[in-house]
């Protein structure tokens, strides 16, 4: 069950100007955390902005009872976030999201990210190369000057495949076409995806195209994490004109088979 917690933050760090990494004390949220978890952060001791800020873990360490999460600061919420600093209380609902990463079955898998939707797939990929599977990774960012965690991913893969839309850093393309590549020369048991909406589609295309069971983390808009809202819901890819059918990315998500969701 998610609880609320006033988690001290202990940690603070810019990853880029506009990106910025929290890691805080949580233990009874880390407890139970899963890969693709995500969490409902207060921003703001005020009334304004009343809506909490959905955000991904990043990674757990259950240890010690912390966990990071990283966010880009877009608007006034994620701004006022960031105005945090260390020994600072922060309001945390979590972990939330009945849909995670499932990787038990798989022993050789594909981890595909996009821009910000990487945070989340650094856990996955972290538990999976511990339990001694094998983890192929494939970053794609617009330039140079947007990588991100090229180290922490380098030591949670067997593979990592860097690729930038203007070619200034890594592969010049995307990323999903290095693995498309891949596909042609080895097997591949479980293909993993966060990121912008187009990339997601096109995966889930080349899973469906590859007979390649695909696993997708959505980044919907969250008013309040627990189903209450209903901001966030996704047609499922049964649904039809005639019978219309929903899934809420809060609480079926936001962890997905590519195959059961219209995107």
């Amino acid at each position: 069950m998610p609880e609320v917690v006033k988690a001290k933050l202990i940690e603070k760090e810019y990853l880029k100007p506009d990106i910025v990494r929290f890691k805080v004390e949580a233990k009874s949220i880390v407890e139970t955390a899963k890969p693709g978890n995500f969490l409902e952060i207060r921003v703001s001791e005020t009334t304004v902005p009343f809506l909490r800020r959905p955000i991904s873990i990043y990674n757990l360490n259950k240890d010690e009872g912390t966990l990071e999460f990283i966010f880009q600061i877009k608007g006034e919420g994620t701004k006022l976030l960031s105005n945090k600093e260390e020994g600072d209380l922060i309001d945390i609902i979590g972990p939330l999201g009945m849909g995670t990463f499932k990787f038990s079955s798989y022993n050789k898998i594909a981890v595909v990210g996009g821009g910000i939707g990487v945070f989340p797939l650094y856990e996955l990929s972290k538990e999976a190369k511990e339990e001694e599977r094998e983890v192929n990774i494939y970053l794609g960012f617009r330039s140079k000057d947007y990588v991100v965690l090229e180290k922490e991913f380098k030591g949670v893969s067997d593979k990592l495949v860097l690729t930038t839309d203007d070619g200034s850093y890594g592969i010049k393309g995307f990323a999903i076409n290095e693995l498309e590549k891949d596909l042609e020369k080895e097997k591949i048991d479980c293909i993993y995806a966060c990121g912008p909406l187009p990339m997601l589609r096109a995966v889930k295309k080349l899973a469906i195209e590859k007979d390649i069971p695909c696993q997708i983390s959505l980044e919907e808009r969250m008013g309040c994490g627990i189903g209450v809202c209903l901001g966030c819901a996704v047609k499922t890819a049964r649904s039809s004109d005639e019978n219309p059918e929903y899934w809420h990315v809060c609480k079926g998500g936001p962890v997905f088979r590519a195959k059961d969701v219209d995107i």
